[in-house]
């Protein structure tokens, strides 16, 4: 019960931060819809609310462009579900492909509830219907969160390698070069200082559980990472990791040629809003709710998107993902998966440890 309610309570408080970014950009965005349509000379009567011209955009947009977004989606899905089936391998298992992209997208769809549980639901999902033990999926799905972690890391270097200018004159725009040479010089004093007081104090720091935590969490992301090369086919799993963050980036910027606004948008310009909105959904609010629409209003507005402009195509873009991919495919999964597996009795590969319980 106490689970339970715990997990009621990170809803209540993710679903609340999520909620208030929307209702602060949904505030902001309206006094700039309202300006745009004083400066493009129509009256207030017929402007109308900041909802009814997102709605207008979405019904105006082009459904062929979203269809193919939600279809690199799913491909991108079935590419991590392969790229799971081989960590899993060597556990001695060979999951049923349905039964892994099942369990990645009932976990999508949980993730629209609490952030980040969705990794737990995904380990347990599969870990009922291929009768593995639980904690051993759990480690699985560690490693192909770490490579997550690395795979939008180079993202983001490419990002600012490519669109580096446009980046940083947006930068000197918002808060002056001035501003910006202060807040580096502070970061670099801060840093090095920062780095004297731990090895004057590191004996100290190295009892503290939060340095134990923090190490721990270190140690596994290289033990996570280095266990890739041990893996049967180390080849197929970085073709498989390389497919996944590809197709990301292809459906986030196939997705501007729904709009009209965004449709003359480059690839390279793709790539930049699509980092700053893969950061979005990192934080933690539900799907990404609210961060990812700021973050990628911020790159949108780098290449002249208005704000009102760039919080409709977000708006498109992200319910074309949250409804058309994790909500119905994870309710197609949730309810599918019991069928496929009524009958079925996963037994370990020759060789397997014939231990594993659930």
């Amino acid at each position: 019960m106490k689970q339970l309610f715990g997990y009621f309570l990170r809803f209540l408080m993710f679903l609340s931060l999520g909620l208030l970014i929307m209702f602060l950009l949904y505030r902001s965005m309206s006094k700039g819809h309202y300006e745009q349509c004083k400066i493009d000379g129509i009256s207030p009567e017929d402007c109308g609310t900041l909802v009814e011209k997102v709605a207008n955009d979405f019904a105006t947009a082009n459904f062929f462009w979203l269809f193919v977004v939600v279809f690199l989606f799913m491909l991108s899905n079935v590419s991590r579900a392969i790229r799971w089936n081989l960590l899993i391998d060597p556990l001695g298992r060979k999951p049923r492909f349905m039964n892994s992209l099942g369990a990645i997208m009932v976990g999508y769809f949980a993730n629209l509830g609490i952030p980040r549980i969705g990794e737990f639901v995904r380990a347990g999902v599969l870990s009922r219907y291929e009768k593995i033990e639980v904690g051993r999926v759990m480690g699985t799905v560690a490693i192909d969160r770490a490579v997550d972690l690395v795979s939008i890391m180079i993202m983001t270097v490419l990002a600012i390698v490519f669109q580096y200018q446009q980046i940083w004159d947006k930068l000197v725009e918002l808060l002056s070069l001035e501003t910006l040479t202060k807040l580096f010089l502070a970061a670099a004093i801060a840093g090095a200082l920062g780095l004297g007081l731990f090895f004057l104090l590191r004996k100290r720091i190295e009892q503290t559980k939060i340095y134990a935590k923090v190490l721990g969490l270190v140690k596994g992301l290289v033990e996570g990472l280095s266990s890739i090369w041990k893996l049967k086919k180390p080849g197929l799993f970085i073709f498989h990791s390389i497919a996944i963050w590809l197709l990301y980036y292809l459906l986030n910027y196939l997705c501007f040629f729904s709009f009209e606004p965004t449709s003359h948008l480059m690839p390279l310009v793709g790539l930049a809003v699509f980092v700053f909105g893969a950061w979005g959904i990192v934080i933690p609010t539900p799907g990404g709710m609210g961060s990812y629409h700021y973050l990628t209003m911020i790159a949108l507005s780098i290449y002249g998107i208005s704000q009102p402009v760039g919080f409709s195509y977000t708006m498109i873009s992200f319910l074309t993902i949250t409804v058309g991919g994790h909500v119905l495919f994870g309710l197609i999964a949730l309810l599918i998966l019991p069928f496929y597996n009524q009958n079925y009795n996963p037994v370990p590969i020759d060789g397997a440890d014939q231990s594993d319980k659930t």
